[in-house]
C-alpha cells in the first residue's frame, strides 16, 4: 500500500517544489545581461543602452521596483522601454519610482498590449499551439489601464513616444534616429507611418517595437535600421533545460526568443523581460532580466 502511494505523492511533492521555486525564487532572481553591438561609425566612443521590457508591474512588486531602481548605477546613456509596463491601474507611480534617476536620462518607449488591457486568467498551455493575439479580438472592450497617463508621465520627463513615430535624440556625441511602432499583437502597429530609408546624416538608427514580428523586423531592416529592440516573448518564460523555450507567443523563431541575434543585416535584441502576468506568476530556466547594450564601432 505504501508503494502504491509513494509515486504519486513523490510527483506531487516535486511539482509543488518546482512551482515554489518558479514562483518565489526565479521570478525574483533578476539578472543583468550585457552585450556589445558593433553598429557605430569608426572612431566614435561607446554608448550604453539600458533595455527594459515587460515589467507587468503591480504595486506590490517591491523587489522588482528596488532592482530596477538600482540600475541607475550602470550610468546608461539611453534607456529604452519596449512595453508591457503595467498590470494594474495603480502601477504608474511605482514604475516611475522604480525608474527614479533613470528618468533624467534620455529615454524612449513604446506600448505593449498589457499597457492597455488588464490581465485575465488564461490556460498557459494554450501558448503551445497558438499565440494570445486572438484573445484580444474576442475581448472587446475599451482599454481599462491608464496607458495614456503612463505615456504622458514619461514624456514629461523628456522621453520620446515612439508609437508609430520617428524620433531623434542627441545621446552623448551621437545623433540617434529612432523609428518605433505600437504593438502588433493587438494590431496597433502602423509601419507605413514611419516607412522609408533612414536618414544617412544620423550616426546610428534604432528600431523599437514591443512584439518581434518578422514582417515588421523585415521592414525595419530594409529601411536601414542598425539595431532592433523588442520584448514581449518573456524569453519563453517556462523553458526546458537543453531545449529552451517551448513557445514565443509571436512570429519569431524559438532560437531568437531572447538575446542578441542578426536579422537581415540588422542586429536584433529581444529582452526576456522583467516580470510576468499576475495570472501566471512563474519563471523556469528563464530568469527576469534587463540588458545593457554597449554600442561600439563596426570593425
Amino acid at each position: 500500500m505504501r508503494k502504491l502511494y509513494a509515486i504519486p505523492l513523490g510527483l506531487a511533492a516535486t511539482g509543488a517544489a518546482t512551482f515554489g521555486y518558479a514562483s518565489v525564487v526565479e521570478r525574483n532572481w533578476f539578472h543583468l545581461r550585457r552585450f556589445d553591438v558593433p553598429v557605430l561609425p569608426p572612431g566614435r566612443p561607446p554608448v550604453k543602452i539600458l533595455h527594459i521590457s515587460d515589467a507587468h508591474l503591480t504595486p506590490g512588486r517591491k523587489r522588482l521596483i528596488r532592482w530596477v531602481r538600482s540600475l541607475e548605477e550602470l550610468e546608461p546613456d539611453l534607456v529604452v522601454n519596449t512595453g508591457d509596463t503595467l498590470s494594474h491601474r495603480d502601477a504608474i507611480g511605482p514604475f516611475l519610482d522604480a525608474l527614479g534617476p533613470l528618468l533624467d536620462r534620455p529615454g524612449v518607449f513604446v506600448y505593449g498590449s498589457n499597457d492597455l488591457y488588464s490581465p485575465v486568467f488564461k490556460n498557459p498551455a494554450r501558448y503551445l499551439w497558438r499565440t494570445s493575439k486572438s484573445d484580444y479580438k474576442k475581448r472587446r472592450r475599451e482599454p481599462d489601464l491608464p496607458y495614456r497617463e503612463l505615456g504622458s508621465s514619461l514624456q514629461a520627463a523628456g522621453w520620446l513616444d515612439l508609437n508609430n513615430r520617428i524620433g531623434r535624440l542627441k545621446v552623448g556625441e551621437l545623433d540617434i534616429e529612432f523609428g518605433g511602432i505600437d504593438d502588433s499583437h493587438i494590431n496597433r502597429d502602423r509601419y507605413d507611418k514611419i516607412a522609408g530609408p533612414v536618414d544617412p546624416q544620423a550616426d546610428v538608427h534604432l528600431g523599437v517595437m514591443h512584439s518581434p514580428e518578422p514582417r515588421n523586423m523585415d521592414r525595419f531592416a530594409a529601411d536601414g535600421y542598425d539595431l532592433l529592440l523588442a520584448g514581449h516573448t518573456h524569453g519563453g518564460q517556462v523553458c526546458v533545460p537543453f531545449f529552451g523555450a517551448l513557445a514565443t507567443n509571436c512570429g519569431i523563431d524559438r532560437p531568437r526568443v531572447k538575446g542578441l541575434h542578426k536579422h537581415r543585416g540588422s542586429w536584433l535584441h529581444v529582452s526576456a523581460g522583467l516580470g510576468t502576468s499576475p495570472t501566471a506568476p512563474v519563471r523556469f530556466c528563464c530568469p527576469p532580466e534587463a540588458s545593457l547594450l554597449t554600442l561600439v564601432p563596426r570593425q
